[in-house]
């Protein structure tokens, strides 16, 4: 970290990775003398404003997909009868023409496989989604500059120099738009998971629950328990619990494995530049 002397500009383009540098004055309209003739004062100019307009908003049909969505995955756990209606459309024991149920439902016979596969199924796409809305290495930078800025923030603030601080302002500013936009991709993969959640988890409680009863018990450590009975008093079923057990390694790894993918291409279309050591380097001829 720089000391107190070092220039600021400096200390932000070493530690925080951002260099703004200063941009030429915008010639000033000319400033009429007293010796001017009043006549030409409507014939002059007026001056521009140099500033950019910010563009209009435009309208994102992915967006609108995000917010339905997460409102629809909010109606959902407010109102049972439309959680209910959604499940059902994908059909369980009494509706066994649903196409999820026809898919990987197995006639209720195999509720426990059954859970597996819709746990993998609801695992992948909500990866997927959150993989597609989450530009990798956008976060990255977003972190590292945050952690650098709140060091030199640190520095300004013990200096006691009202400049300095003062200096550091735009860059604050724009790290919060660039964490804000970082913040807004996480909402858009949340939307996905978070219906899915309540649809898949609905689902699968619908299908258990119009199963058969020898289908319900199962053999759980030497022990046989039912599916729809609950953990120790907890108002928590089994199906519940291992239904959850199925989709959290499940989540870890899709996740990561798409995270990989995503950032082996990024890195095949944006090669790095490295830079051979010069011919000074140690060990070479001086």
């Amino acid at each position: 970290m720089a000391g107190d002397q070092t220039p600021l500009r400096s200390v932000l383009e070493d530690a925080y990775g951002v260099s703004d540098e200063p941009k030429a004055p915008l010639p000033s309209a000319p400033v009429e003398g007293p010796d001017d003739d009043d006549e030409d004062d409507d014939d002059t100019p007026a001056p521009i404003d140099p500033r950019p307009r910010p563009p209009a908003p435009t309208f994102k049909f992915s967006t609108m997909m995000y917010v339905f969505l997460g409102l629809l995955g909010l109606w959902m756990i407010i109102d049972q009868t439309a959680r209910n209606q959604f499940a059902t459309a994908l059909g369980n024991g009494a509706n066994p023409h649903g196409p999820l149920y026809v898919a990987i439902g197995f006639g209720s016979s195999y509720l426990l496989l059954t859970m597996a596969v819709a746990g993998a199924i609801e695992m992948l796409i909500t990866a997927i989604a959150y993989n597609f809305t989450t530009d990798w290495v956008k976060q990255a930078k977003v972190q590292k500059w945050s952690q650098a800025f709140r060091k030199v923030q640190m520095a300004a603030v013990r200096s006691g120099k009202k400049d300095r601080i003062a200096a550091l302002k735009p860059h604050q500013e724009k790290l919060a738009r660039l964490s804000g936009e970082v913040s807004i991709a996480q909402f858009k993969g949340m939307a996905i998971t978070y219906f899915l959640l309540v649809l898949i988890y609905t689902w699968v409680g619908l299908v258990i629950s119009h199963a058969a009863l020898s289908a319900q018990n199962i053999s759980l450590n030497g022990a046989s328990i039912n599916l729809m009975s609950h953990v120790g008093g907890l108002p928590i079923p089994w199906w519940f619990l291992i239904f959850s057990l199925y989709t959290i390694p499940f989540s870890m790894v899709f996740r990561r494995v798409l995270k990989h993918f995503w950032i082996r291409r990024y890195v095949a279309r944006h090669p790095l530049k490295t830079t051979g050591p010069s011919t000074g380097a140690v060990g070479g001829p001086a």
